[in-house]
């Protein structure tokens, strides 16, 4: 039989993992938000770092459920109050690398950055953007990994017809 608190610690865990791989989806649209409120390449992949390490320290993660759809709203709020308090504070420590939650891929996001057409989106709209673009990449690479059959594939294009 399995204590409370061993069953408690596993269920807060899962709900953390759940909460990391959404972040771990999720990070390019909060460090392209990042940029667009002006911080270079190396501060906002600091800040989008520091950002989640905050968000782990203090347990915000424990109480999100990314499937409930408040996730997006949630991370851009609460991005914004982030810089907001580091605005206010010395400028950040760079954070030990042992202690990097989710590993940026830095060059990938610089990239990804700069190719990205230049428009008069707000910062939020731009997010907003992202986000969604990153769902619909996730969607596609999921239906793929289910689809990938033959059959399957036959199924979703439906019977060939030659005229």
């Amino acid at each position: 039989m399995e204590s409370r608190s061993r069953r408690s610690d596993r269920e807060e865990r899962g709900v953390t993992d759940r909460a990391r791989g959404a972040l771990r989806s999720y990070w390019f649209p909060l460090y392209a938000f990042i940029r667009r409120q002006g911080y270079g390449a190396e501060e906002a992949r600091d800040l989008t770092q520091g950002y989640f390490a905050r968000l782990v320290e203090r347990g915000d993660l424990n109480d999100v459920r990314p499937e409930l759809g408040r996730f997006r709203s949630f991370l851009l709020v609460s991005v914004k109050h982030f810089l907001s308090n580091e605005l206010d504070r010395e400028r950040a420590k760079k954070r030990d690398p042992g202690t990097r939650l989710v590993s940026l891929d830095a060059q990938t996001a610089e990239y990804r950055y700069r190719i990205e057409p230049a428009d008069t989106l707000t910062p939020e709209s731009l997010f907003e953007r992202k986000w969604a673009m990153t769902v619909l990449e996730r969607t596609l690479v999921r239906l793929g990994e289910e689809w990938s059959g033959a059959e399957k594939e036959k199924a979703v294009r439906g019977p060939s017809v030659r005229i």
